[in-house]
């Protein structure tokens, strides 16, 4: 009767043992929940990166598009009509398959005798982004660059 007894409480336990070897449904899902809140911060955080490498490339190559720009201005004379004072002009520019506006800015800073003998000359290069207006306002907001520089007459002025 001993061996019966003994038989049955080892059975009982081990079928105990298999009740609790599992994980409760409760358990599973605060466990999901859990995976999910770390999945979706990790998958904001590669968000996060490829916006803000596409920023960085905008604005690479728009930097480029200025560079060119201003030395194509550095590069005529002074006295050229492409350096006429403008409130601004407006220029398309495709580069690396990317439009972009070129605005140019030129003021004459200094006139002698009616010359203008010292101009400052802005350049803004900013993205045309394709898509609804707020990513192009995002675009052009943090895609774009401004370069400006100065450039001066070789006449002598009056206070030689």
């Amino acid at each position: 009767m001993d061996l019966v007894k003994q038989n049955s409480r080892a059975s009982t336990k081990r079928s105990r043992d298999k009740r609790e070897a599992g994980f409760t449904l409760m358990e599973t899902s605060i466990a999901f929940v859990l995976l999910m809140i770390v999945g979706l911060g990790a998958a904001s955080l590669f968000f996060y990166a490829a916006v803000n490498t596409s920023t960085a490339n905008d604005r690479q190559l728009a930097m480029a598009v200025a560079q060119q720009r201003i030395e194509e201005l550095r590069s005529v004379l002074f006295t050229d009509s492409s350096l006429t004072a403008t409130t601004g002009t407006d220029a398309n520019v495709t580069s690396a398959g990317r439009p972009y506006t070129v605005r140019t800015v030129i003021t004459d800073a200094t006139v002698v005798n009616g010359q203008p003998t010292f101009k400052t000359i802005t350049l803004r290069v900013t993205p045309k982004g394709a898509g609804s207006s707020w990513t192009r306002t995002i675009t052009s907001l943090f895609g774009s660059v401004t370069i400006t520089t100065q450039r001066s007459t070789l006449l002598l002025g009056p206070n030689r």
